[in-house]
C-alpha cells in the first residue's frame, strides 16, 4: 500500500467571519492511499485556534510511508486497519484523515459503497444547513433571504433580543452558532426565553470547559449543542445535564471509525446527534454524507463555501444530499 500527500489551499468564495477571526483560505492536507489500480482518500484542515499545524504532520508521514509500503490492504477491514492506526498515538485530524483514506480504498478495492458495508440508505430525509457568516444582522438576512438554501446556521459574535426578533421573523430553520462568544449573563437569558425555543439549536454558546458549560441547562427552552466541549466518549457523561445535542465532526473525532462509536454512545446516552464539518472539500464532506443517516440535524456545507474543490464525487445542492452508487465513499480527484 502506497502513501503520499499534499498541502493545497482552499480559496474560500467570501470572508468567511467567526468570533475567532475572518478567513479568506484554508490550509488543507490530502492523503492519498494506494494499492493496485485503487485510490482511497482523506484530508484534513489547518485550524489555528485549534492549534492544529498541518506541516508538523509531514515527519509522521514519511515514518508511515516506510512502515505501510509492504501492507496489503485487501483483505484487512476498516475497523482492523483502524485498530492498528489507533496505536500510533497519531494527532486527531491526521489520524482522520488516514482512517476516511482508507474506508475509501477499501471500499473501491471490493467494489462496494460504504453505505453498502454500514448498511445504510442512500437517501437522506434531512437537509444540511448553509452557513452564514458573522457580519451585521442586516447583511445576514439578505444572505439568508437571497439563498437557494432552506435550513441556515449563522454565526453570531453576541446575542439581543433585537437580533432574536429579526432572524425569527424570517420564519425560516434557523440555527445560531455562538463559536464560545457568549456570556454567562446572555445564556442564562436564551435558556429562560420562550421564543429561543424557535431556534434549532444554539452551538457552543461559551468557551470550551466545564467552568462554563454548568450553567446550562438541557431541560430548557435552548437546544444547546456541543461542538469544542464533546471531543471523546469520555466527555459525554459530564455534558448530559447541560447540553441536549452534541456535533460529531470526524476530523474532530478522529475518522469515521471512532465517529460510529461515538454516535452510538451519544444516542444511548439520550442525545440529539449532529454530523457537521470543517471548511472541507468533497473528499471530506463525503465522508461526513457517510453517516448522514445516523444524524437529527446536518451541516455538511463546507465543499460549497470554496472555490477550488480538488474532488468530485457526493455532493450537496441547496441542502439536498446526492449519494451516488461508486465504491467507496464516491471520492474522484480532478
Amino acid at each position: 500500500m502506497q502513501l503520499d500527500w499534499k498541502i493545497v489551499y482552499y480559496q474560500l468564495k467570501e470572508p468567511f467571519r467567526i468570533a475567532h477571526g475572518e478567513y479568506h483560505e484554508r490550509k488543507a492536507l490530502i492523503i492519498e492511499l494506494s494499492y493496485a489500480n485503487a485510490k482511497g482518500f482523506g484530508e484534513c484542515i489547518e485550524i489555528d485556534y485549534y492549534h492544529i499545524h498541518l506541516d508538523e504532520y509531514l515527519h509522521v508521514l514519511s515514518t508511515l510511508k516506510k512502515k505501510w509500503e509492504d501492507a496489503h490492504p485487501k483483505g484487512v477491514s476498516p475497523l482492523h486497519f483502524f485498530e492498528e492506526l489507533d496505536m500510533l498515538g497519531l494527532p486527531v485530524f491526521l489520524q482522520s484523515a488516514l482512517d476516511c483514506a482508507y474506508w475509501d480504498l477499501y471500499g473501491k478495492l471490493n467494489q462496494t459503497s460504504i453505505l453498502s458495508i454500514l448498511q445504510l440508505p442512500q437517501t437522506v430525509p434531512i437537509l444540511s444547513s448553509i452557513t452564514i457568516s458573522a457580519d451585521t444582522v442586516e447583511k445576514q438576512i439578505r444572505a439568508i433571504q437571497t439563498s437557494e438554501w432552506s435550513v441556515f446556521k449563522v454565526k453570531v459574535t453576541h446575542w439581543s433580543t433585537t437580533l432574536r426578533d429579526a432572524l425569527l421573523q424570517l420564519e425560516k430553520p434557523i440555527a445560531i452558532d455562538a463559536n464560545g462568544s457568549f456570556t454567562p449573563e446572555q445564556c442564562i437569558a436564551i435558556q429562560e426565553d420562550p421564543l429561543c425555543s424557535q431556534f434549532t439549536y444554539f452551538e457552543q454558546p461559551m468557551p470550551k470547559g466545564s467552568g462554563y458549560y454548568h450553567l446550562l441547562r438541557n431541560d430548557q427552552f435552548a437546544n444547546w449543542m456541543a461542538d469544542e466541549d464533546v471531543q471523546n466518549m469520555g466527555d459525554l457523561s459530564a455534558l448530559k445535564n447541560h447540553y441536549r445535542s452534541v456535533n460529531l465532526k470526524i476530523m474532530k473525532c478522529g475518522g469515521i471509525t471512532p465517529t460510529l462509536d461515538m454516535i452510538k454512545q451519544a444516542k444511548s446516552a439520550g442525545f440529539k446527534i449532529m454530523i457537521g464539518c470543517m471548511t472541507e472539500s468533497t473528499i471530506g464532506i463525503s465522508a461526513g454524507m457517510s453517516l448522514a443517516a445516523y444524524a437529527d440535524f446536518l451541516d455538511l456545507d463546507g465543499a460549497n463555501l470554496i472555490t477550488n474543490d480538488p474532488a468530485r464525487g457526493w455532493s450537496i445542492e441547496k441542502g439536498n444530499l446526492l449519494y451516488s452508487s461508486a465504491p467507496g465513499l464516491g471520492i474522484r480527484w480532478m
